[in-house]
């Protein structure tokens, strides 16, 4: 049945089987086309077959609609008549046809790995949420789709009333490699994810930093299980021997490059390697801004600093302390560091003031500029009781598309 009107379309309503309009939606979706469209070029495709197709099971077949040029429904209901096939067939045919000829485009990997420094020297502002949110969102299956905070929307309805509304699109995951190195001697990334820090008579990675390595570092390496993430999260588990990283590393030669040496041998197994660094601007996060600078070839923006700050004025403080030994690393060692951005985290709106005016604050500086937004809601607090990643404890809450938004920022 045919319904005019869409501007220059007109609305068909049709039955599809469950599984291909889910196949449809999800390879339309990973080629950045609307569906309409691909309806569209699967039943011109259909109609220029000199052979019928092998019959598709169509027996649950569920109401589905869309929105076609005007004309082409009527000359394909009067094509599936000819061919003996039922319009539903003939549909489900067409559609199979598109999936066909429209693969699926594959995973988009970096030519370097990406390296992203999550960092500030203020304790509690939810580095570790954002570390693990952020690994989790770049991790999941490209082959399913996944609600994203639309983010040229969200600053403004964030800065707005209360009940303002929120843009949502569903996007394929993006399906990297991806590890998370808990490199805060508190273990809380360690921890949240539901692993024990290593033991401190054992190897990690504070003895790969020093030269005291006593075996292979991936061994270290343990996976984040979860089917939305399949093999793709890996997680290098803190020890509480980094407390003493400061220390060691000042006799180490050539200190700042020490994280580096420790996690190049792992690299090539990796799309993304997240560093989720401790409250400290001591010696260590010297070796984590320098392991996230720019390499050579390497494009801008692939790897750099990401900041964590809350809307409230501590995080402005402990903002320029940090911006501070940046820009002297950058001076004194000649790098090229750049900024991903910076993430407003525990942000709410009731709070008043404070927090919008502070929210407000941080969207004014420009270099960098504010990626994420991430609301302070009840369902992080609970994922890390449980110890689950939250993508998989909630995965349609506001923090994980918000998390989903903040990782396609940076990817």
């Amino acid at each position: 049945m045919a319904v005019p009107t869409h501007s220059d379309r007109e609305k068909v309503v049709s039955k599809l089987p469950a599984g291909l309009q889910q196949d449809l939606k999800i390879r339309a979706a990973q080629h950045g086309i609307d569906i309409q469209h691909a309806v569209e070029a699967g039943i011109t495709a259909w109609r220029g077959l000199g052979s019928n197709l092998s019959p598709i099971d169509t027996a649950r077949a569920k109401s589905f609609s869309t929105w076609l040029p005007p004309g082409q429904w009527d000359g394909f209901r009067n094509d599936c008549t000819a061919r003996g096939v039922s319009l539903v067939q003939g549909l489900s045919q067409a559609v199979h046809v598109w999936l066909d000829k429209n693969p699926s485009p594959g995973v988009q990997r970096p030519v370097i790995v990406k390296r992203v420094i999550v960092c500030n020297q203020k304790g509690g502002v939810g580095k570790t949420a954002v570390t693990a949110g952020t690994g989790e969102a770049l991790a999941e299956d490209p082959d399913q789709l996944h609600p994203v905070r639309i983010s040229k929307h969200f600053a403004a309805a964030l800065t707005e009333e209360e009940d303002s509304p929120l843009d949502y699109e569903d996007l394929p995951g993006l399906g990297l490699n991806v590890l998370l190195v808990d490199f805060d001697p508190q273990s809380h990334l360690t921890k949240q994810l539901g692993h024990q820090p290593l033991p401190i008579e054992g190897d990690s990675l504070t003895k790969h930093m020093a030269g005291e390595a006593k075996g292979e570092l991936r061994d270290l390496i343990v996976p984040v299980e979860d089917e939305r993430f399949g093999d793709r999260l890996h997680l290098l588990p803190a020890c509480t021997d980094a407390f003493l990283l400061d220390v060691k590393l000042s006799g180490v030669r050539a200190r700042e490059a020490a994280l580096e040496r420790a996690l190049a041998p792992i690299e090539d197994e990796y799309d993304a390697i997240l560093v989720d660094c401790p409250p400290s601007l001591g010696l260590s996060m010297d070796a984590a801004a320098y392991y996230g600078r720019r390499r050579a070839d390497e494009e801008p923006g692939n790897s750099g600093v990401l900041v964590v700050v809350q809307a409230e004025d501590s995080s402005a403080d402990a903002y320029g302390l940090l911006t501070t030994q940046i820009e002297d690393l950058r001076g004194d060692m000649g790098l090229e560091l750049d900024y991903l951005g910076i993430v407003v985290n525990h942000y709410d709106a009731r709070r008043g003031y404070i927090a919008t005016s502070s929210l407000n604050a941080w969207m004014d500086i420009k270099d960098p500029r504010v990626v994420g937004v991430i609301g302070d809601l009840k369902e992080q607090k609970e994922a890390v009781r449980v110890k689950r990643p939250l993508l998989a404890y909630a995965p349609r809450c506001d923090q994980s598309v918000g998390l989903r938004a903040l990782a396609r920022e940076i990817s």
